[in-house]
């Protein structure tokens, strides 16, 4: 995939926000593979409903996509299906959305069932409304016959009903995955001895890195956006206390992450929900790391956790100092003070007995009942 990258400033956008975003989208690209040849930016304070980016750009567009050879044209933002055909008409290149993108990872990352049947799920959510807006020949009426299940239904709408009906025996699926993950979490939740632990974060923050570390589980990691969907859960055993904590690791979080993808995965997210501490973990080496943190505790709103216990575990803090004798002065300089924080490295193995410490602390809680909201 040799992919040109588009972005739009528009007025509820900084200049830096743009950069990052699509610093963001190369990296998605590079997840699968791609290679980013150019860039384009316009700005524009109203999206043109017509093309999203004006029509002398997408000529201009036309003749990048032409002079460097790029096969598909990636804009950072969705796109409407009349826009993706518009603009795909003037280019003559494949043109795929930021939402297109990332469901193409997940497909391509799912490995059990149920993190396929997820991405099914999200994908089909995401090209229902594009089968309302085709148009042309494949909307055209099919003539009434002996064969035909009933004169002048359009070929769009036998399409829109085979995905409606897909979607609906996916979810039936899911739910019933969803009842069976309830039923293994409910034995872990009537034992006072155990914690339940989710590890958030936005993605190749290092969570699974985390959960090896912690767990001494071999869990695969990659230097990628998106290096796992699946769900994993492994345990910390504390024998001085009794007490066992369940760790489990979720799908890292994306700014701006698409509505299809957040529903698909609120089976995932159900973790997140059940837990009674969250860990948070961040790169600390990236330099928007702050704002990261901040969209990801938007989601965490969203499904309504945010005021659980959480520890913010700052990471990767190997690639900002050079040896563990400066974690004491990078923590006065990094801790924002008002949360329950940990400077670490995964890789190094850096505080971990600290983070190690602070778990079992929550653990030692456990015998309040009352903390977690229980009976």
């Amino acid at each position: 995939m040799r992919c040109i990258l588009v972005g739009v400033k528009t007025k509820d956008k900084t200049e830096k926000e743009l950069k990052n975003s699509l610093s963001e989208l190369e990296g998605l690209v590079e997840a699968l593979n791609g290679k980013t040849l150019g860039k384009l930016y316009q700005k524009k304070e109203v999206p043109d409903p017509a093309t999203f980016i004006g029509k002398g750009k997408a000529y201009q567009l036309k003749e990048l996509a032409e002079g460097i050879e790029a096969d598909t044209i990636v804009f950072d933002t969705d796109l409407s299906p009349v826009q993706i055909t518009n603009i795909e008409n003037i280019t003559k290149t494949r043109v795929i959305d930021r939402t297109d993108l990332i469901l193409s990872i997940f497909s391509e990352r799912a490995k059990t069932r149920q993190a396929k049947l997820q991405v099914e799920l999200a994908t089909l959510q995401h090209q229902l409304p594009r089968v309302y807006g085709q148009k042309g020949k494949a909307l055209s009426r099919i003539g009434g016959g002996m064969k035909t299940k009933g004169a002048g239904e359009k070929l769009g709408e036998i399409k829109v009903r085979r995905i409606k009906d897909r979607i609906s025996k996916i979810k039936k699926e899911l739910e019933q995955i969803k009842k069976q993950r309830k039923q293994q979490r409910k034995w872990r939740s009537k034992d006072p001895n155990i914690l339940k632990v989710a590890l958030v974060g936005y993605t190749n923050a290092g969570k699974s890195s985390l959960l090896n570390r912690l767990t001494k589980r071999d869990t695969f990691i990659s230097d990628q956006l998106f290096a796992t969907l699946d769900t994993k859960t492994s345990y910390i055993v504390f024998p001085d206390t009794g007490k066992k904590v369940v760790l489990t690791d979720t799908v890292g979080f994306v700014k701006d992450m698409p509505q299809e993808i957040m529903e698909a995965f609120m089976a995932t997210l159900e973790e997140v929900e059940e837990a009674d501490l969250l860990l948070h973990v961040v790169d600390v080496s990236d330099e928007n790391w702050l704002e990261k943190l901040e969209s990801v505790e938007k989601i965490l709103k969203k499904i309504n956790v945010i005021d659980k216990p959480s520890i913010v575990v700052l990471n990767k803090v190997d690639k900002i100092i050079p040896s563990p004798e400066f974690l004491d002065e990078s923590e006065e300089e990094i801790l924002t003070g008002h949360r329950d924080s940990v400077i670490i490295s995964t890789e190094m193995g850096w505080n971990l007995d600290k983070l190690r410490e602070k778990i079992k602390e929550y653990s030692l809680l456990l015998k309040e009942p009352s903390y977690y909201g229980g009976e």
